[in-house]
């Protein structure tokens, strides 16, 4: 039995799933996180790459069919990234103690852990896919983290600046086409079962995020890592999925992917490109992560560590010094995630068996 589950998920690493298009998504994303940063890059306000690369991730949320049906999705998730980036600069200027480490840290911890289980539930009922809020925590703690951010009008009209290119490039193909633009699916409404579901998910981030956080930061200091919010980021991963076996593999898929991930970004530091090239490889890196994250997880973080790593690398320069960080933060976080997906899946089985074993209710007429 074990052996046949070791096979599976080797099998798993090689196989892609079918294709839907994935290249439209990939280019769009891949633009949308591009041009942003090349403007930034040609006016000397890299201080302002942060702001644009959360607010692309709109782009993100463009998986879907029908221009209308995408541009509503877009909108919704603009909206949320917008409000994220926003609380992430109130949290910055006015809460986190950047003069204290220690506090910093744990603030972090806290503020992101309540922010993972809000968006998962906004998320839920917004009916956005991706499912889930691994996006928002990773803004929100990257933006937190900021000692002195830039002015937060400017980072904020950035932020808005980019979502609005996002969903104007996803709505770009209907040019043309506007017969077909306002052929929409209504959406059904949520039923109770649904909603409930949305609550307990939004509640399970938040136990799975905050652990792997609490548990990075106790480790941190001992391990010599930092960026515990990879932790909450990698934990979260394996939440999404539809059967225990693909959670586990997404846990499995994030660390292995990161390791080889790591290879890649030792290339990007050996080449040392300039900074306009590094900008053209994240864009890179952006179209084929969204060219596999929905057909191999596992191949998908080959390119999403690099495009992490490159990202917050853009203002320090490249070092090694970041990839010892993700490599321990990934496998903590994953841990923790994979721990809470066999919980989960133990404890449903517990409720299931309950339900099955109670006796027939006479009044319900069963």
């Amino acid at each position: 039995m074990a052996f046949e589950h070791v096979k599976d998920s080797a099998k798993s690493l090689i196989t892609l799933g079918p294709a839907r298009k994935d290249h439209w998504i990939g280019l769009r994303t891949a633009v949308g996180i591009f041009a942003p940063m090349i403007i930034l890059l040609a006016i000397n306000r890299m201080d302002l790459v942060i702001f644009a690369v959360f607010g692309a991730f709109t782009g993100v949320y463009g998986r879907v069919d029908g221009y209308w049906n995408r541009l509503r999705m877009q909108v919704r998730s603009g909206a949320l990234f917008f409000a994220v980036i926003a609380a992430a600069l109130a949290a910055s200027n006015f809460w986190i103690d950047h003069a204290d480490p220690a506090v910093k840290q744990w603030q972090i911890v806290g503020a992101t852990t309540l922010v993972a289980g809000i968006c998962s539930v906004a998320a839920g009922f917004m009916r956005l896919r991706p499912t889930g809020s691994l996006f928002h925590i990773f803004a929100f703690a990257a933006v937190a983290s900021i000692p002195n951010p830039a002015p937060a009008w400017q980072g904020l009209l950035v932020a808005v600046l980019t979502i609005a290119l996002a969903i104007g490039i996803g709505a770009a193909g209907a040019i043309g086409q506007w017969t077909n633009l306002w052929q929409r699916t209504s959406l059904p409404p949520l039923s109770d079962n649904v909603r409930t579901a949305i609550w307990w998910e939004g509640l399970f981030y938040i136990l799975t995020a905050g652990a792997a956080g609490a548990l990075a930061n106790s480790l941190g200091s001992s391990l010599s890592a930092g960026h515990n919010y990879w932790a909450m980021v990698a934990a979260v991963v394996p939440l999404v999925g539809h059967t225990t076996k693909l959670r586990l593999h997404r846990g499995i898929h994030r660390v292995l992917g990161t390791l080889v991930g790591l290879i890649l970004m030792v290339l990007v530091i050996l080449a040392n490109p300039p900074l306009w090239m590094l900008l053209a490889l994240i864009g890179f890196f952006q179209f084929m992560a969204e060219m596999l994250v929905m057909r191999n997880y596992f191949m998908a973080q080959i390119f999403i560590t690099p495009l992490a790593l490159v990202g917050v690398s853009l203002a320090s320069g490249l070092s090694t010094a970041v990839m010892y960080d993700r490599m321990v933060e990934t496998v903590i976080g994953s841990l923790v995630g994979i721990f809470g997906v066999l919980l989960g899946s133990w404890f449903g089985g517990i409720m299931r068996k309950r339900v099955r074993s109670e006796p027939p209710n006479p009044a319900s007429g069963t």
